[in-house]
C-alpha cells in the first residue's frame, strides 16, 4: 500500500499531466485525451500514467492510438519539467505513459453481458408455455390410512 504522500504526489502528478495536455501541449497528433490513473513508486522516482483516448466515431483505430502515443513521447520532457516545477521537488519523477485498455474491456464485458440477458430472455420465452413432462408433482408421498402403517420402519417396529 503507498504512503499517504506517494498518494498525494501521484494525484498531483494527474492533475498537472491533464491540465497540460489540455492546454500547452499543441500537437495535431494528440486525440482526446484524459488520464485516468498515475501510480508513482514508493521512492518518488518512477511516475507511469495510464490514459485513454476518445474517438469520435466510438471505435479507436490505431493510428489514433499511434498519433497520441507519439504525440506525448514527444511532449514527455515538457511534462516532466513541468511538473518537477510545480511539485517542488528536489528529484523529478520520471515519467512514462501507458494506454489504459480498461475502457475496451469493460466495453467489451458489457457486450458478453448483453448477449447473456438475451439468450435468459429467450430461455424465458421458450419456457412460457411449458408444462412438465410427468406429473405436476413427480415426489412420492406415503399413504397414510387410518389401519395401516406410513412405512416399513413402523412394520419391524409392532
Amino acid at each position: 500500500m503507498a504512503s499517504p504522500r506517494v498518494r498525494k504526489v501521484a494525484d498531483r502528478i494527474k492533475v498537472i499531466v491533464a491540465e497540460m495536455l489540455e492546454r500547452r501541449i499543441k500537437d495535431p497528433r494528440l486525440g482526446f485525451v484524459t488520464v485516468t490513473d498515475v501510480r508513482v513508486t514508493g521512492d518518488t522516482q518512477q511516475a507511469s500514467i495510464f490514459y485513454t483516448v476518445l474517438s469520435l466515431g466510438g471505435e479507436q483505430s490505431a493510428e489514433d492510438l499511434a498519433g497520441t502515443a507519439a504525440a506525448l513521447e514527444s511532449a514527455k520532457g515538457m511534462i516532466r519539467s513541468e511538473v518537477a516545477k510545480q511539485l517542488g521537488m528536489r528529484h523529478s519523477p520520471a515519467i512514462e505513459f501507458f494506454h489504459d485498455a480498461l475502457p475496451e474491456s469493460a466495453r467489451a464485458i458489457d457486450d458478453l453481458l448483453d448477449r447473456a440477458r438475451a439468450s435468459d430472455e429467450a430461455v424465458a420465452a421458450v419456457r412460457t408455455g411449458a408444462t412438465y413432462a410427468g406429473e405436476a408433482d413427480p415426489y412420492k408421498k406415503p399413504r397414510v390410512a387410518d389401519d395401516e402403517p406410513a412405512d416399513d420402519e413402523d412394520v419391524e417396529d409392532a
